[in-house]
């Protein structure tokens, strides 16, 4: 412990899980129909959904279309 300390090393996990996990909770997900709820947005609107976000305006993830891209 004192080498972690004294050059100010640390040590972090995750709950998440690792690949594995996640790849059971995703074949569960598509077995069972479950998909996300999603709001795609243009790329001209990234400004419009931070304000959004700021205002806690926001019911589902953003995800922005690539295609509109210019």
């Amino acid at each position: 412990m004192f080498s972690l300390i004294m050059h100010r090393r640390s040590i972090a996990g995750s709950l998440v899980g690792g690949l594995r996990e996640t790849q059971e909770m995703l074949d569960f997900a598509a077995e069972h129909g479950i998909v996300q709820k999603i709001e795609v947005i243009r790329a001209d609107q990234v400004d419009e959904a931070y304000e959004r976000v700021l205002r806690s305006d926001v019911r589902y993830r953003f995800v922005i279309d690539m295609s509109t891209l210019s």
